[in-house]
């Protein structure tokens, strides 16, 4: 009998038009030959009929409807008396299909799901702190939905079979929700990279850098969120004004002041977004990849994915307030930095700029980053489904 994959998202598979960890793990798995279907459960805002879509990767989803499109009500998304009625409208279209069901949580919503169907094996994949605001401001509203969150995750940690973080932090989070070693599992497996894709011969792309410009890129490509520090940034641009501060990715800011007021100066540019396929193109524009996180809890615990990207492309890069990759500083290829000072930003960027070309130093940086090639951590991952019994006693490893 074949597998069938239950994927439970955060949103709809095109909604930010970037790829997460989550999104490879659905195409992994959707190209194993002991897949039958892979099944993308997630929340919407927008009003939803109740049936599957498929996408054109083969892989089905199925939406589940918000209490109200306001974002205040998303609450609901982890409050079983919200959503049980839709949820159990979901599971009879599973009672027939048949297969061995893998219900695979990759962020802590709709936790009733584990209760109401005979699943195979339950996973865990955390790749946040969902509970932390993204903007590190802690208001009495984000306090609320901090608990919320919190006891949905709790539940699915506690009946997780298997239980992947893809930083320390995260891994140090999750163990301390199991009241004692009763059948979960966690390992850490940070984020990969689809190595290929950066080594693939070059594309056409629209021009977008400043015609006649010949100075040095400094890069970031990716979501744009409030996470990222805009004023570091700025300082750092204002006193380097012969750099350009290269932003490639979709504005998910809302409109925020600072990053309003950086796209004002003359050597920052923001491009838009672009389509996830075309990056590798975009990061050859790139001299140097910059991740200027700001320092907060959810920034402590994430492990971006931008990092294997700049260097598979053979690209130096910098991170700020990222603990989760020290372990990969290298002179040369990565450095990461606890401080948001402009002028040790600058410094650092420089020292990473002189020889960034050395064969030697591309080379380091591509082999660290082949290790980290996406095949290669979900085997890992998937190689727990072969097994026929459920784990008795709780494996905490790295």
């Amino acid at each position: 009998m074949k597998n069938i994959h239950l994927i439970v998202a955060s949103s709809p598979w095109t909604q930010d038009g970037l790829r997460y960890r989550r999104h490879r793990l659905a195409e992994y798995l959707r190209a194993q030959d002991a897949t039958k279907e892979v099944i993308w459960l997630c929340p919407s805002a927008d009003d939803v009929a109740e049936d599957f879509t498929t996408l054109e990767n083969g892989i089905k989803e199925w939406r589940i409807g918000d209490l109200s499109p306001h974002k205040i009500f998303r609450f609901a998304r982890f409050v079983d008396y919200f959503y049980r009625e839709k949820a159990e409208r979901f599971l009879d279209q599973l009672h027939h299909m048949n297969g061995r069901f893998f219900l695979w949580y990759t962020f802590p919503g709709f936790p009733l799901l584990a209760d109401l169907f005979p699943w195979e094996k339950i996973i865990y994949d955390c790749s946040d702190l969902w509970g932390a605001p993204i903007s590190g401001r802690l208001s009495i509203l984000m306090q609320m939905r901090r608990a919320v969150i919190g006891r949905a995750e709790t539940r699915i940690i506690r009946g997780a079979d298997q239980i992947y973080c893809t930083s320390d932090y995260l891994h140090r989070h999750v163990a301390g929700k199991l009241l004692s070693r009763d059948g979960a599992r966690i390992t850490t497996l940070e984020n990969g990279v689809e190595y290929d894709w950066f080594n693939r011969s070059p594309r056409w792309i629209k021009p977008v850098l400043p015609e006649g410009f010949h100075g040095k890129v400094i890069g970031y490509l990716g979501g744009i969120k409030p996470k990222l520090d805009f004023q570091l940034v700025r300082a750092a641009a204002l006193k380097q004004p012969d750099w350009l501060f290269l932003f490639i990715g979709p504005d998910n800011t809302e409109g925020h002041a600072d990053f309003q007021s950086l796209l004002e100066l003359e050597n920052v540019l923001w491009t838009g977004p672009v389509a996830p396929e075309e990056v590798p193109d975009y990061m050859r524009l790139v001299d140097l990849g910059m991740m200027p996180y700001k320092a907060s809890p959810y920034n402590a615990a994430v492990f971006p994915l931008k990092l294997f990207e700049f260097l598979a492309a053979g690209k130096p890069a910098v991170g700020v307030c990222l603990p989760s990759t020290r372990g990969y500083s290298e002179k040369g290829v990565y450095t990461s930095l606890e401080s948001d000072d402009p002028d040790g930003f600058l410094q650092s960027c420089r020292q990473l700029l002189e020889n960034s070309d050395a064969q030697d130093l591309i080379a380091r940086r591509k082999a660290a980053a082949r290790r980290k090639d996406w095949p290669h951590i979900f085997d890992q991952m998937t190689d727990f489904l072969n097994e026929t019994k459920r784990p008795g006693l709780a494996e905490i490893s790295r």
